[in-house]
């Protein structure tokens, strides 16, 4: 039977596509769950709808009462610009890379699963922060139960391979099909570059589509990097942009911030309140598009519901500009908001 949603079921399930806090998708789930058709056809996905709500109720509670410690933490909340999935095979590089971008302390070993439990850490470039995630290794050999739930509510992904290991290929393969059981896609299209291949959305509301970037790590191993990159794609059929660097001798690693914010397609804008100057130091970052009233709600909800209007000046201007709440915000503004 065909489910024939509503539109305002979609406008919700678009929304909660969008959200990223845990408490902004518990309140469109449930509103999900308020407008979609009640028949046969939508059984499957009201029974979806009512275990995300009742999990995401839960991690919202913390620990049961009583509970002397809660077990290992598999739901990382998102801070920062966004928040980036480090996944790869065994021995790939991930926790390498994560340490030397992040300056975590995350274990880091030559063996496989040494990661066991996702660790986050924090990118830096210029004054934006992308929270990166390390994740233990996808592999069916050692399945990750949790690993689909972990990766909700990030903004896209690092695919980390060792193009040196004779088994990358059949690894990546495999990688591909696990996540696929966990209703996780691999996409080469990003925000900032909408004609890359690989689909924008997904039919299913639960699954999760990650805009994709390979990351050759050891590059510094591998005598014809050009070569291999080349046959690895043909035999595995990725069309992932890439970038190839080397923890070891450095090179590459500064590539990955700028990258991550031309590919997310991120605008900052910076504040200051009336008869003050300016803070400089802490942007609120968006999507390109985004407006002066997504702004607002990020300061303080408060100026939503009060706001008038905003003073704007644009990166360089001397003079401001008088804008309302559905003005696109440019990267470098500076706003003054008024209620």
């Amino acid at each position: 039977m065909p489910a024939n949603l509503s539109p305002e079921y979609k406008a919700a399930e678009a929304e909660f596509r969008r959200a990223r806090q845990p408490e902004d998708r518990l309140h469109w789930l449930r509103e999900m769950l308020r407008t979609i058709p009640k028949h046969k056809g939508t059984d499957h996905l009201q029974a979806d709808i009512k275990t995300r709500i009742k999990q995401l109720t839960e991690e919202l509670s913390g620990p049961k009462k009583g509970a002397a410690h809660g077990g290992p933490v598999t739901a990382v909340r998102p801070e920062g610009a966004a928040q980036i999935a480090l996944i790869g095979p065994p021995n790939s590089g991930k926790s390498s890379l994560h340490a030397a971008l992040t300056g975590s302390h995350a274990q880091v070993g030559p063996y496989p699963f040494t990661t066991q439990y996702p660790q986050p850490g924090m990118l830096h470039f210029e004054d934006v922060l992308f929270q990166l995630l390390d994740l233990p290794p996808v592999t069916p050999e050692h399945p990750v139960p949790w690993l689909g739930g972990a990766l909700q509510r990030a903004d896209a992904c690092l695919l980390v391979i060792d193009l040196a290991d004779p088994l990358c290929v059949d690894e990546i393969s495999a990688l591909h099909a696990e996540l696929a059981e966990k209703r996780v896609y691999l996409t080469a299209r990003w925000p900032g570059d909408p004609a890359g291949e690989g689909p924008s959305e997904l039919e299913d509301p639960f699954a999760v589509l990650l805009p994709t970037l390979l990351i050759v790590a050891k590059a510094d191993t591998i005598p014809a990097l050009e070569q291999e990159l080349v046959v690895f794609r043909e035999l595995t059929g990725v069309s992932y942009p890439a970038l190839a660097l080397s923890v070891v001798t450095g090179a590459g690693l500064d590539a990955i911030g700028p990258w991550l914010f031309r590919g997310l397609d991120l605008v900052r804008a910076y504040t200051k309140a009336p008869g003050r100057s300016a803070d400089q130091d802490r942007p609120f970052t968006l999507r390109r598009g985004g407006t002066v009233g997504e702004i607002a709600a990020l300061v303080h909800k408060d100026f939503v519901e009060g706001f008038r209007y905003a003073r704007l000046w644009a990166r360089g201007a001397e003079h401001p500009v008088q804008v309302g709440r559905d003005h696109a915000v440019a990267d470098g503004d500076l706003l003054e908001l008024h209620t």
